[in-house]
């Protein structure tokens, strides 16, 4: 990583000030008048595709029913002169075809200094990794939805290589798939005036935003309707649809995206792009891109599209929390720790909002999932956790994942826009544990039915707008089977209609969430090395859909409540 400091410096003793970014609506019509002039007529159904600036050649997958392009470059190497500015299109390069077989390097990967000093693998990185993949339904006859899939890591981590065959074959293949790369932490992240004056901040951002006008000129070429895509990611892949909602002041409409996924959105601390706070892995206000505190500008609901999936794992925190955490007082440390702008009586506030009294208040107490409307909460009780340690570990998932999601959830609700929400609580519902039941392979605690049900939400609001889905699908096959094998059970559970099938928007008059979890089941042990913990979850044979609606607002004690403080405390936090 010493590398890309001193290319840092480099950067910044070697260039001469220039504008921190001019707009382009549509970056791609050189290389579009090429291929017009080029007389190439490639259809969805070709797996040869003439972008103008390339030509690529897919792969058809009989298994899956999809043609699969890897590796196509949307931007020009951000390298050299290029490096730590705004993205560009691509040199022409029309000398022979580009097979689209394997994935492209992914880009350099930035160390996480809470956790390591130790160097990161590189390996399969370069700077020169501005590429995205495509799947598409071969048997397509007609333009189809668009599902883009924006990873998460911190926006230090991760890569473009999700594979996203399983979520459309659950959707019968009715949609096309992208899946992009942009760069990660001081490429895509370095923050200073300096930068600012000499080239861009949040590079990152601009390569995600420079894909989706990608996507808005040739999606058409693989099959896809530029008119109907949805934007999707996880984590930092949440937050990053999230500030492309915001992007831009929310000025954009709907010419990028008509739809929003956003997963467990990640709000770290925002600071502006010259403040005390130097930043090289996380966005800044910059007053161009990102205009506000989310806190801020979601409130106003200024933001792009106008339909939104938002969704949140029951337990966030845990795995960004340390794990020793007994006394209230080490709760006090860790709060100043972790909010250092927070006065004596901003901490105050916040055990105010977190009180100790309702759970067990014993760290080594019985750990259990809580019903999320009566009883016990998440203030003090999970599976994962109990006491001062849940205290910590809520406080950090309210702050960081789940207020954002309310938060985006209520962007959505007004002025002709829509939103819905959900929880994934399927034990132990750690942060990221919801991908691999949506994307696959499914883990062993989350049975078929669950993951299929979870795979149609996303589907149906992809492809309708609308994340509701058929009764027996929600409650699943086992749950039907069970039922319609017991000669004494009076009705069949096919017999009445489930919540997700009828799902009501979000609004703060009826703020309905979905909450997605299971019953029953076979228990096993397993090792959460993140925490660690070892924790009892529970697997086939036995694993039933318990999918239901609830009162988001009053759940786990008022979480919607706990929201609006972190929404008053945001400018301080800042978030």
């Amino acid at each position: 990583m010493l590398s890309i400091f001193i290319s840092c410096i480099l950067f910044l003793a070697g260039c001469t000030a220039r504008p921190s970014f001019e707009y382009k609506a549509n970056p791609f019509a050189t290389a579009l008048q090429a291929r017009q002039y080029s007389g190439n007529s490639s259809s969805s159904s070709s797996l040869q595709v003439d972008l103008g600036y390339e030509v690529y050649q897919g792969t058809s997958n009989s298994t899956s029913g999809l043609n699969i392009w890897r590796g196509i470059r949307f931007a020009a190497p951000p390298t050299g002169s290029n490096r730590w500015q705004a993205p560009t299109a691509p040199q022409q390069n029309r000398s022979s075809v580009i097979s689209a077989t394997s994935f492209a390097p992914i880009c350099p990967q930035g160390p996480d200094a809470s956790t390591s000093i130790n160097a990161v693998n590189q390996t399969g990185a370069s700077e020169d990794c501005l590429f995205l993949n495509v799947y598409s339904p071969s048997n397509a006859t007609g333009p189809l939805p668009v599902l883009v899939w924006i990873h998460g890591g911190g926006y230090g981590a991760g890569n473009g290589r999700q594979d996203l065959s399983t979520i459309i074959n659950a959707n019968n293949n009715s949609f096309v798939g992208v899946a992009i790369q942009y760069r990660l932490a001081a490429f895509g992240f370095l923050s200073s005036d300096e930068v600012f004056r000499n080239g861009v901040v949040n590079a990152g951002l601009l390569d995600q935003h420079f894909a989706l006008q990608w996507v808005q000129s040739y999606i058409g070429l693989f099959g896809g309707n530029a008119s109907q895509v949805t934007i999707s990611g996880e984590s930092a892949g949440g937050g990053s649809v999230m500030l492309q909602d915001m992007a831009f002041g929310g000025s954009l409409g709907q010419s990028l995206f008509v739809n929003t996924i956003a997963a467990s959105p990640y709000l770290p601390m925002q600071y502006g792009y010259k403040d005390w706070v130097p930043s090289q892995a996380y966005y800044a206000t910059d007053g161009v891109f990102i205009q506000d505190l989310p806190s801020q500008q979601l409130l106003r609901r200024r933001v792009n599209g106008k339909n939104a999936l938002i969704g949140n794992n029951a337990n966030e925190g845990p795995s960004f929390t340390p794990q020793n955490i007994t006394t209230e007082q080490d709760l006090v440390s860790w709060l100043q720790l972790t909010f250092p702008l927070f006065t004596n009586d901003d901490i105050a506030k916040v055990l105010l909002y977190y009180p100790s009294s309702n759970g067990s208040a014993n760290a080594d107490a019985p750990l259990y999932a809580t019903s999320g409307e009566s009883g016990a909460s998440a203030l003090n009780e999970s599976s994962v956790g109990a006491g001062q340690q849940q205290r910590a570990d809520n406080i950090y998932a309210e702050t960081t994942f789940v207020c954002p999601s309310y938060w985006m959830a209520i962007a959505y609700n007004d002025q002709g826009r829509t939103s819905y929400k959900y929880q994934f609580s399927v034990e132990p519902a750690l942060h990221g544990a919801d991908v691999s039941a949506y994307f696959g392979p499914a883990p062993s605690n989350v049975g078929p039915d669950l993951a299929l049900a979870f795979r149609q939400i996303w589907g149906n609001f992809i492809t309708t707008n609308n994340p509701s889905i058929p009764s027996n699908i929600a409650i699943g096959a086992s749950a039907s089977s069970n039922s319609s094998s017991n000669s004494t059970s009076s009705s069949s559970s096919s017999s009445y209609s489930n919540d997700a099938s009828n799902w009501p928007p979000f609004s703060m008059y009826a703020p309905y969430q979905i909450n997605l979890n299971q019953t029953g089941g076979t228990s096993f042990s397993m090792d959460i090395t993140q925490i660690g913990r070892n924790i009892t979850e529970y697997g086939n044979p036995g694993l039933q859909n318990n999918i239901t609606l609830v009162n988001a607002w009053t759940w786990e004690a008022g979480r919607g409540y706990r929201c609006e403080f972190w929404r008053s405390m945001g400018a301080i936090v800042p978030e």
